[in-house]
């Protein structure tokens, strides 16, 4: 263990990534970059982590700011219910803590939306506290590295994971240790035609010694995305506003977006609209289709446009212009959709 801690540790200070969550110690932007990673790209990351930090700097910043503003900087970055949860947590720790991430892993973990990944990072980056985590590439290089071959998800896999991941933290610079597994999994431990021969661990490593690198780690199984049919009205005022509602029970839940429901035709979206009390005439026919695939369904997504027929914007409705989207916290299919009836933050600045 502690020649690959070793060798892990070397490995890393000559070959990791120059990424901007790597030049600090602050536990409150280290909690944004985790969050941020969290199922998405680092290319798609970085697109986002410093604008968002230029934003709201600190925790008393991000926690002043309403939800649209937080909602509004995470738009198109997807999962969006990661971002309240770190807003919901970023206010817990101004409230408790006087602003400063706790050091305690108890009272980190307590933190809405910090669970055990999230708290091992804050944990062994930004305290240097032997505290392991597993996220996807970490969980593939142990499973290679250790022979795991029960199937990701399943308790006992996760236990022996965890449990490896926790003997390996331990020692020097935790923190870097982390960070080394997370990297080693994401440039050369990959899915596919992993590069073993960059790998400073193959010695050790009882996958290579079997043969089993392609079979390993086990994946679990996956269900296929659920098919859902839905209609989207894009209800436009006098002014060419579009109505846009929010509700906690919608698709994309605190963000805006147009009236939607279940269906398929144009019974459904009057129906979309009379559910927000929006009163406007429909065109006979969709103006388009779109399909937008999420992690469990596959939305196939009949796009009407209508007028609105008298001032009666609907309860909770608000009537939003080109001009205010870049304040508003809209997912990529609201988008996507407004972009069918020419509304957009491009129309408008050209």
């Amino acid at each position: 263990m502690t020649e690959e801690r070793a060798a892990l540790l070397a490995w890393f200070d000559a070959n990791a990534r120059d990424l901007p969550w790597r030049r600090t110690r602050d536990p409150y932007a280290i909690w944004v970059s985790e969050v941020m990673l969290q199922q998405t790209r680092v290319e798609t990351v970085l697109r986002y982590y410093e604008r968002f930090l230029t934003r709201f700097p600190d925790a008393h910043a991000l926690a002043k700011a309403s939800e649209d503003d937080v909602l509004s900087m995470w738009s198109g970055l997807g999962y969006y219910r990661r971002a309240r949860l770190l807003h919901a947590g970023v206010r817990e720790v101004v409230a408790s803590y006087g602003g400063r991430v706790p050091e305690d892993a108890t009272s980190r973990r307590a933190l809405p939306g910090v669970g055990r990944y999230t708290a091992g990072a804050i944990g062994s980056i930004a305290f240097e506290r032997e505290e392991p985590l597993v996220d996807g590439n970490v969980a593939r290089v142990l499973s290679r590295l250790r022979g795991i071959d029960t199937p990701l998800g399943r308790r006992d896999t996760e236990a022996r994971l965890w449990d490896e991941a926790e003997k390996m933290v331990r020692g020097p610079r935790p923190g870097a240790l982390n960070q080394a597994l997370m990297e080693l999994g994401a440039t050369v431990c990959t899915p596919s035609s992993p590069k073993c021969l960059s790998c400073p661990i193959t010695r050790s490593c009882v996958a290579l010694a079997s043969d089993r690198t392609d079979v390993l780690p086990v994946a679990k199984a996956r269900r296929a995305p659920r098919e859902v049919a839905m209609v989207a009205v894009v209800a436009r005022d006098a002014q060419g506003r579009a109505m846009m509602v929010r509700g906690e029970k919608a698709l994309f839940g605190g963000l805006w977006g147009v009236p939607m429901r279940e269906g398929s035709d144009a019974k459904d979206a009057r129906a979309a609209l009379r559910e927000h009390g929006i009163d406007a005439r429909l065109t006979r026919e969709p103006a388009g289709r779109i399909e937008h695939v999420l992690t469990h369904r596959r939305l196939d997504v009949q796009v009407f446009v209508a007028r609105l027929s008298s001032a009666n914007a609907g309860t909770g409705a608000r009537a939003v212009g080109a001009s205010d989207l870049a304040s508003l916290g809209v997912s990529t299919l609201t988008r996507r959709i407004l972009e069918m009836s020419d509304l957009t933050i491009s129309r408008f600045q050209r």
